[in-house]
């Protein structure tokens, strides 16, 4: 069997469909307007991402106000933020280029979605021709930074916050396959934030970790062995505006608990990474055979979304080959090290328009298809 690829989810946001949703929070164009921006841009990129050669494609998030607030506001800006909260939570991450990104915090409960993937994806599949869809969602460990770190929303305790946002992430993964999705992966990057202890944000030196992997594993258990073979989790330092936000965090405090989640597949950076062998190496001692049931396999990242520079497919399958030396190949695919653009709102200052990224990231994904293929012949498999 070739070595399995796919993209993470997102993809830079065309200029239009950033005023867009600009326009939007200011007041300018109805929300009628803004849903044809977005379903001009879904359309294009499911259409060019099957140029590409994938044999998964995606909408790109077009829809979607980022990887992680599509189920709880409509903008970045806050328009349509949903009941029972409040625009002033805790920073998700500080970048390193100095921006941040803030979370809502949860002020009454219950907790529920306003939005879910599926149903974004079921606006956008009819435009999908010649490929099966997979849709990206996020995990519950990062909703759960929603609810004060310290202290409690009144009337509604931690525990029966978890208790629903376990229902809710569970419906969301499930409408997703019912939709028609083929896969569906779990954006995990605040795994490896977790372990950064950055004193502007105290979430991260809270120990967190161990916290997030028994949570999302009380939705991944909900699901049978047969199920969770196409439930992947995705992990990076982030990718916001060609930045990241965690690094300069040692893998090694994360990789040997993620495996703990009983996920069927990992999305895993690594294109980026300044010593990929020592990764590779963790990755192969680590990564589990039997996950209740279901042989994991690690997707390493071939492709850097935050450079401009355009992979070759021969520097792809070198990469690929020099992983097998370490992951089984049976467990081993590639994959980009983080969405193209996880946020909607993204200037990607490194390639010099949102626009002109978009036409790199097609260019990426062609290039890491056919490197892969490249790596499967040379491997024999």
């Amino acid at each position: 069997m070739p070595i399995p690829t796919e993209v993470v989810g997102s993809l830079p946001r065309p200029q239009y469909l950033q005023q867009a949703f600009a326009d939007y929070d200011a007041g300018k164009i109805s929300r009628e307007e803004l849903e044809k921006a977005q379903d001009k841009a879904a359309e294009d990129s499911i259409v060019r991402m099957e140029k590409t050669g994938s044999a998964l494609v995606t909408d790109g998030e077009q829809r979607a106000s980022s990887f992680a607030t599509y189920p709880i506001t409509d903008t970045l800006g806050g328009t349509g933020l949903a009941d029972g909260l409040a625009a002033d939570g805790q920073y998700f991450a500080i970048f390193d280029d100095g921006h941040h990104r803030q979370l809502p915090r949860l002020v009454k409960g219950p907790f529920k979605y306003k939005t879910y993937a599926w149903e974004n994806f079921k606006k956008s599949k009819p435009y999908a021709k010649n490929c099966a869809m997979k849709q990206a969602v996020i995990a519950p460990s990062m909703m759960y930074l929603l609810y004060p770190l310290n202290g409690d929303v009144e009337g509604y305790p931690k525990e029966k916050f978890v208790e629903d946002l376990v229902n809710e992430c569970e419906k969301d993964i499930r409408g997703c396959f019912e939709a028609g999705a083929q896969r569906v992966s779990i954006d995990f990057t605040e795994g490896r934030l977790a372990s950064k202890n950055d004193p502007r944000n105290p979430w991260t030196g809270a120990n967190l970790l161990q916290t997030f992997i028994d949570l999302n594993n009380k939705v991944l258990d909900r699901f049978t062995p047969s199920e969770r073979a196409n439930i992947g989790i995705h992990t990076c330092p982030g990718g916001d505006c060609d930045s990241v936000h965690s690094g300069e965090v040692d893998y090694h405090a994360l990789l040997p608990s993620m495996f703990q989640m009983n996920a069927g597949y990992f999305l895993i950076q690594l294109a980026s990474e300044s010593d990929k062998e020592k990764v590779y190496r963790e990755i192969g001692a680590t990564i589990r055979q039997d996950a209740k049931g279901v042989k994991q396999v690690a997707f390493v990242g071939v492709v850097n979304p935050l450079d401009p520079r355009v992979e070759t497919a021969e520097e792809i399958c070198e990469a690929l080959v020099q992983a097998s030396n370490f992951i089984p190949k049976d467990q081993l695919g590639a994959t980009d090290d983080c969405g193209f653009s996880p946020f909607s709102i993204d200037v990607k200052p490194k390639h010099g328009s949102p626009d002109f990224a978009r036409d790199i990231a097609f260019k990426k994904i062609e290039n890491r298809v056919k490197g892969v293929k490249m790596a499967s012949e040379k491997l024999g498999v």
